[in-house]
């Protein structure tokens, strides 16, 4: 279980270095350690310590999917091997609050992501239930320029889907209202259906993975209520490693499972 740990540390590492590396040379490199485990069998593994970290509150390395039946005793190691490398730790939290940069945040495609699975349904967001760990998704919240890169390029996206339907002139109205009229309207973006019927957005933003929550606000929350035909919230996530993004529509209260704190929403599945 140690050297497993060990080797996924040090990919996360390399990945949140900007540092390229090999997974399947890391699973190469554990079979000899480990004689009654297959290479998928690794993968697993390195799927279970994906979900230890996100429910530590930190963030997990892309492509390894979080698979949550692990062995209870792999959090307590987790945690072990993460406080005897306080520098990976701070490596994670700086990522949480660097700005992306422009040049490899890319465009967002038109069609939307599948909602995610929920990974966690006993997830909590204090960092006091997440066993005391610094919280990513909480420090990532308060990264603006990461926020506004996200809000730009959801605009970019519904000027192109209007501009591609013929309605050039819907596009030209669409209002980047958390930049014109601050944060008091709800949402970020005022756009429009090609019907010209109006569609609130507010986005989310993050560089990790589409599981990750995300934090509303009592008034975010409100104003999905009160207009439940035209709110939408837009999770753009992978931002920076190939952006891909999902629509929650209506009411928060109906499309999330939302914890006080403000709120940590977390997708229903479909």
């Amino acid at each position: 279980m140690a050297a497993t740990v060990r080797g996924y540390l040090e990919m996360l590492r390399l990945e949140v270095s900007g540092e390229p590396y090999v997974k399947s040379q890391f699973r190469k490199a554990l079979l000899p350690l480990l004689s009654n485990l297959s290479e998928s069998a690794i993968e697993f593994k390195h799927q279970n310590i994906s979900a230890v970290l996100m429910k530590l509150g930190l963030r997990s390395i892309q492509g390894y999917q979080p698979a949550q039946n692990y062995q209870q005793s792999l959090v307590p190691e987790v945690q072990r091997q993460l406080s005897s490398s306080p520098s990976l730790v701070e490596l994670i939290l700086a990522e949480a609050l660097r700005a992306p940069d422009p040049t490899v945040a890319g465009s967002l495609d038109f069609i939307s992501a599948n909602t995610p699975a929920i990974i966690f349904p006993e997830h909590s967001g204090s960092s006091h239930s997440r066993i005391g760990s610094p919280d990513y998704d909480a420090i990532e919240a308060r990264n603006r320029a990461l926020g506004l890169a996200g809000e730009l390029a959801v605009a970019d996206l519904e000027y192109r889907r209007l501009v591609k339907a013929g309605r050039s002139k819907l596009a030209g109205r669409i209002d980047h209202v958390s930049q014109t009229q601050g944060d008091g309207p709800g949402f970020d973006i005022l756009s429009f259906e090609e019907s010209g019927r109006e569609k609130l957005i507010e986005v989310k933003t993050t560089r990790s993975r589409a599981e990750t929550p995300f934090f509303v606000s009592r008034n975010e929350l409100r104003v999905s209520r009160d207009h439940l035909d035209s709110y939408h919230l837009v999770r753009v996530f992978n931002f920076g490693h190939g952006p891909a993004w999902f629509p929650l529509r209506g009411s928060l209260d109906a499309s999330c499972i939302l914890e006080p704190n403000d709120f940590i929403a977390l997708p229903r599945p479909a």
